[in-house]
C-alpha cells in the first residue's frame, strides 16, 4: 500500500504517495528502486534538499532531469568543478559597468555633492549591476514556478565551496552584503538536488541539510527494465547479454565500473553494428564504448572477455 504524508506544500503537480513517485519516475522512463522512490517523495514533501552519493553513470544527475521534466519545472543547472567560487556559484557584480557609471557620474557632476554620492553607491549595488548565476537565479521570488536546482557533482568542488551552500540549502536563501537578503518566497522554494561521485567526502554540515540516499548500481532485473525502457528497440536475447555480461563485468576488480549510461551506450553501438548477439570479436573491438579506461580494456579484452562470455552461455545452457 502507497506510504503518504501531511502535504507541507499547496502543490497539486507534487506526487502523492512513494507508489505515484515511482509510478510518474517511470512514465518518463527512469526505473527507481524502492528505497529511492521513498526518499524523493519525503524530499519534494518536506521541502527538503536531496543529495545522491554514488558510483558514476548510477543515475543521479538524470533523477534531477527527470523531475524538472515530471514537475513541469525549469531546471537550473549548476555543474561543479575545482576553483569554483561564489561569483560562479552565485552571484557577482558587473564591475566594468560600474565603473562606467562612476566615470559618467564624475563627468556629469552628479557626484560631486554628498547626496550624489550616496545616490550613486545605491545604484552602483542595484538590480542593473547584479549578474545571478545559478543558486541566486534558484531562490529568485520572480520565478514564476520554483525550479529544479541540481548542484552536480559537489566532489569536484573545492572544500571551502561548500560553506557557501549552507544558507542556500538550510533557508533557501543568499545574504549579499551590499545589496541585501534574497530569499524564496515562503513555501515556494527550489527542489534541490546535489549529486556526488565520492571522489571526497563531503562535509557534514551540508548533508545534515539534506535527505541522503546512495545510488548503487542496480541489480539484473532492474537493469534490464532500465535497457528496455531506454533502448527499446533493441533485441530480447541481445539485451539480456549485455545486462549479464555488464553485471559479471562489475565482479571484476577495474578502475572504474561500468555504470547504466554505459550498458545503455554499448547497447545501442551494438545495434549500429547490427549484433544480434555478444560474441568474442564484437565485445573486444567496441569495448571502448563500455569501459574508459586503457587498463581496464587491456584486462578485460581477449581471453577475459572469452571467459565471461563462455560462463554466461554456460549459466544460460544449464537454466535451460
Amino acid at each position: 500500500m502507497a506510504n503518504t504524508v501531511t502535504d507541507t506544500v499547496n502543490d497539486t503537480a507534487l506526487p502523492s504517495s512513494i507508489d505515484d513517485t515511482a509510478a510518474r519516475l517511470l512514465a518518463h522512463d527512469y526505473v527507481a528502486e524502492r528505497a529511492l522512490a521513498t526518499t524523493l517523495f519525503l524530499s519534494l514533501k518536506l521541502q527538503r534538499p536531496l543529495f545522491l552519493e554514488g558510483e558514476p553513470g548510477t543515475g543521479k544527475t538524470e533523477i534531477a532531469k527527470t523531475l524538472a521534466a515530471m514537475l513541469g519545472r525549469p531546471l537550473i543547472r549548476l555543474q561543479c568543478h575545482e576553483g569554483l567560487d561564489l561569483a560562479g556559484a552565485a552571484y557577482e557584480w558587473n564591475y566594468a559597468r560600474q565603473m562606467l557609471e562612476i566615470r559618467l557620474a564624475e563627468s556629469s557632476g552628479a557626484g560631486g555633492t554628498a547626496d550624489g554620492r550616496d545616490s550613486l553607491a545605491r545604484e552602483l549595488f542595484s538590480d542593473r549591476f547584479l549578474t545571478r548565476r545559478a543558486l541566486l537565479q534558484a531562490i529568485d521570488p520572480a520565478q514564476p514556478l520554483p525550479p529544479v536546482l541540481l548542484i552536480d557533482e559537489l566532489d569536484r568542488a573545492d572544500e571551502p565551496f561548500e560553506a557557501f551552500l549552507l544558507e542556500v540549502l538550510s533557508d533557501f536563501q543568499i545574504t549579499i552584503p551590499e545589496y541585501g537578503t534574497v530569499q524564496a518566497p515562503p513555501g515556494r522554494p527550489p527542489i534541490v538536488v546535489l549529486t556526488s561521485n565520492r571522489t571526497r567526502e563531503i562535509h557534514d554540515a551540508v548533508k545534515r541539510r539534506c535527505l541522503y540516499h546512495w545510488v548503487g548500481f542496480p541489480d539484473a532485473a532492474r537493469e534490464a527494465a532500465i535497457l528496455a525502457r531506454r533502448v527499446p528497440g533493441a533485441p530480447q536475447k541481445l539485451a539480456a547479454e549485455v545486462v549479464a555480461f555488464v553485471q559479471r563485468l562489475r565482479a571484476v576488480e577495474l578502475y572504474k565500473l561500468p555504470g547504466i549510461a554505459e550498458t545503455i551506450e554499448w547497447t545501442r553501438a551494438l545495434m549500429e553494428l547490427n549484433a544480434v548477439q555478444l560474441d568474442p570479436e564484437v565485445v573486444n573491438n567496441t569495448l571502448g564504448v563500455l569501459l574508459k579506461y586503457q587498463d581496464d580494456i587491456a584486462k578485460v579484452q581477449g581471453s577475459e572477455a572469452a571467459r565471461v562470455l563462455q560462463q554466461l552461455r554456460s549459466e544460460a545452457q544449464a537454466a535451460a
